[in-house]
């Protein structure tokens, strides 16, 4: 678990625009590693995370693009049922909010990694943190 930078991008919301922003990227060497879109009519918020944060906020702001950046918990799962219930059960009773969520698939084989939102970023870490087993005694 890490806290990760998420950029929100304002962008129109019409065929094309999304691939432009990704081919933009691509061509500087940003990758994106997640995101999701939310429409609002006529206008999309892009929430991104990206390979490098600071370039991809450079050259959007270099192209008029709107975008500001956040910080998001970045959970690695594994593939189980009931994973995602015991992160939002977990959250829940410590009184913390999960404004929004989205995920990105294993690269690699790897486990999957979902980004949260959260209303105490500070807290939610310690909420999640893995515990820590008491070191066993030896006889």
């Amino acid at each position: 678990m890490q806290v990760t930078t998420q950029l929100s991008v304002f962008l129109e919301n019409r065929a094309g625009v999304l691939a432009r922003l990704a081919a933009d990227l691509a061509r500087h060497r940003v990758s994106i590693r997640a995101l999701t879109v939310a429409n609002l009519v006529d206008h999309a918020v892009v929430r991104l995370v990206v390979s490098d944060p600071r370039r991809a906020l450079h050259l959007l702001g270099d192209r008029g693009v709107l975008a500001f950046t956040s910080d998001v918990l970045a959970v690695e799962v594994p593939d189980e049922d009931g994973t995602i219930a015991d992160i939002a059960r977990r959250l829940g009773r410590a009184g913390i909010n999960i404004e929004y969520a989205y995920g990105s698939g294993p690269a690699g084989g790897g486990k999957a990694v979902i980004y949260l939102h959260v209303s105490d970023l500070r807290k939610a870490r310690a909420v999640l943190r893995p515990k820590r087993r008491p070191p066993r005694r030896r006889r």
